[in-house]
């Protein structure tokens, strides 16, 4: 595991003790390491951690890929929570996704 995995495995335990969080973890899209975060139902993303993402060069997955959502992070609705989707723009495009024949 990477310093750079090392860190946003700590980060993501660190969110999962926000009251407003119900999960976070980290996940890879094609290329890029991403965090990805539940809110609890009708909360939106606190102030505090928005900062603490963007200490961290986690920007919200809309904003980074342009792809004309209003809100920089949403990803959709779950049973209780909302999702929001944050690339890691310090290593993003360093991964490698793996094709099967």
């Amino acid at each position: 595991m990477s310093d750079r995995e090392a860190t946003l495995r700590d980060l993501a335990a660190t969110l999962r003790e926000h009251d407003a969080v119900s999960d976070a973890f980290i996940a890879k899209s094609f290329t890029d390491q991403q965090l990805i975060l539940d809110l609890a139902d009708g909360d939106s993303l606190p102030p505090d951690l928005a900062d603490l993402l963007a200490d961290h060069d986690l920007r919200g997955a809309n904003e980074v890929y342009g792809n004309g959502r209003t809100d920089p992070s949403f990803a959709g609705d779950l049973e209780g929570a909302t999702r929001h989707q944050f690339v890691d723009t310090r290593t993003r495009g360093d991964h490698q996704s793996y094709v099967v024949d």
